[in-house]
């Protein structure tokens, strides 16, 4: 697998296309801490590290459901294995003029858009979620 946080991005938009509550990924220390930005920006509902049929340890997200739609409308990948995508602390995009959120790698750790801009730090931007 060359993208892991791609393929659960991927993962994510596809069981909330079925309808699903929870979705299985293989886990990952960055998975998680991109679940935990998704969980306190109130996307997810949360996470589980679980172990899936064959013992390799996995995540369960949670996910969020408001009258019958999914919460998250869109979920795009911006930084890529081929292509990363590095933003100053001023220049961190907004999303949908703010309402939505980007998901940026710091050197404090990952973090949403508006916490790096507190915190004056810049870094990769990994996704978008609106």
């Amino acid at each position: 697998m060359n993208d892991p946080l791609g393929d659960m991005l991927t993962r994510i938009r596809n069981a909330q296309l079925r309808g699903k509550s929870t979705v299985l990924t293989p886990a990952s220390k960055l998975r998680a801490w991109v679940l935990d930005v998704l969980a306190d920006e109130g996307y997810i509902r949360g996470y589980e590290n679980v172990t899936d049929k064959k013992g390799h340890p996995a995540l369960e997200i949670s996910l969020k459901y408001y009258e019958g739609t999914p919460v998250i409308r869109e979920l795009k990948r911006v930084s890529t294995p081929g292509r990363r995508v590095y933003s100053g602390a001023k220049d961190i995009p907004a999303v949908r003029q703010g309402l939505g959120v980007s998901i940026v790698s710091t050197p404090r750790g990952v973090m949403s858009d508006a916490a790096a801009r507190s915190a004056n730090v810049g870094g990769e931007v990994l996704c978008t979620v609106f």
